[in-house]
């Protein structure tokens, strides 16, 4: 399969919309917003991560996010980093929608400053909160498949299992549970943290992850804009290594040229 018949003919369909690329950045750790852009473009992305506490979006006076990355071309993603309980997540939402009228956002409610793992039961709070008030809600979780069910079950738009903690380049450290998410979901699956380099997004979409979100992989690498081409093809590549269907493994050799008609 290449590269145009994977965007076009199998796009990710969230909430309705309809994206041809399975790879989401965010716009958090980069040296500037020019260099953000870049790698935005480089990585093919059609989605952002906003954290509102943290970015310049639209304030006047001095650089701001919107005039290097045009919301017009990029849906931004208004996301909850930093908060630590469901009150400070579903209020900063609801501040998110009035700055920018923005309904599709990314959830995380995070449990301690060390290891920033989900607080699963605020969290569950949090987005039956949010989605009663009508929003869309993508939600950053741990990899419990019970508690991926839940969060589906209150009408999350899309699961967002970390594959390890948060900034930590990791890699994906459970796949039997990520895949195990993937297997019960019908809403897209996309694994959120930890993702370091482009083998560790290329294992999760052959997991059969529906995309990968990512900052710090991109952001701190010696050459952010390289390396978000990279992930854009290893997203491509893992997407369709998952759609082919991998061989079976063997315990033994089998030959690749056959054995009949041998001298």
């Amino acid at each position: 399969m290449d590269q145009a018949r994977s965007d076009l003919s199998d796009p990710l369909i969230i909430a309705g919309r309809t994206f041809s690329s399975r790879l989401i950045v965010g716009t958090g750790k980069y040296t500037s917003y020019a260099q953000n852009a870049q790698a935005a473009e480089a990585a093919g992305a059609e989605i952002v991560t906003v954290a509102l506490r943290r970015v310049n979006v639209a304030a006047p006076g001095g650089d701001r996010l919107v005039d290097h990355l045009d919301p017009k071309r990029y849906t931004y993603l208004p996301n909850t980093a930093g908060c630590y309980t469901a009150e400070e997540a579903v209020r900063t939402l609801r501040l998110a929608r009035e700055a920018g009228g923005w309904t599709l956002v990314k959830l995380e409610v995070l449990s301690d400053q060390k290891t920033l793992f989900p607080d699963m039961a605020e969290t569950l709070k949090a987005a039956r909160e949010l989605i009663a008030e009508g929003f869309e809600v993508m939600v950053y979780c741990s990899d419990d498949p019970v508690y991926a069910r839940r969060l589906e079950e209150a009408g999350c738009v899309a699961i967002m299992p970390l594959g390890s903690l948060i900034g930590s380049g990791l890699g994906i450290q459970n796949p039997v549970n990520i895949r195990l998410i993937v297997e019960q979901a019908r809403v897209p699956v996309l694994v959120d943290a930890g993702v370091g380099t482009a083998s560790d997004a290329a294992v999760a979409m052959e997991l059969g992850c529906d995309g990968v979100l990512m900052n710090t992989a991109i952001a701190e690498a010696r050459d952010p804009v390289m390396m978000a081409r990279a992930m854009k093809h290893a997203v491509i590549a893992g997407r369709c290594a998952y759609l082919a269907g991998r061989m079976q493994k063997k315990r033994y050799a089998d030959p690749s040229s056959p054995l009949a008609g041998l001298i």
